[in-house]
């Protein structure tokens, strides 16, 4: 194996290791040091196995770090998303490219499960690895009784 060079989430810290996953192949790393890495945290790194069995990998350049907020916003979903909620069934998902940089994700739920389903929209790392590999510097959640609207959004 050699050097590999993207863009990371960081799903797990511990004293003795950190978890980081491949925003692109969702390939999962366990890196055996970490420099004071913080969970949820995105990085533009390079990482490479390390010898002599190549299990865990050393993080070798970190490019550039930051976070991607992923915010509840109390306001209600747009128009447009509850038109898509209305016109799929309940467990669906739709993805809408914004008008400029980022998508819009709505996801249709038994409204019961809304609060339960905004949680689990913002505690998902696949939240975040989708938000890093849009480009995005933050993620907004708007529900409505049945339907969760995930917006990434350019600053």
């Amino acid at each position: 194996m050699s050097e590999k060079t993207g863009t990371f989430v960081v799903t797990n810290v511990d004293e003795a290791s950190a978890v980081v996953t491949d925003v692109e192949d969702a390939q999962v790393h366990t890196l055996a040091e970490h420099p004071d890495l913080e969970r949820n945290e995105i990085l533009d790194a390079t990482i490479r196995p390390e010898p002599p069995m190549e299990v865990t990998w050393e993080l070798v350049t970190i490019h550039d770090r930051r976070t991607i907020p992923v915010e509840h916003n109390p306001e209600t979903p747009t128009k447009q998303a509850r038109k898509l909620a209305t016109e799929q069934s309940v467990g669906a998902v739709t993805q809408r490219e914004r008008a400029g940089e980022g998508e819009l994700h709505v996801l249709t739920v038994p409204p019961e499960q809304t609060d339960q389903a905004v949680a689990d929209v913002r505690e998902d790392d696949a939240t975040r690895r989708q938000a890093a590999r849009l480009g995005v510097d933050r993620v907004e959640i708007r529900a409505d009784e049945g339907v969760v609207s995930v917006r990434y959004l350019p600053d």
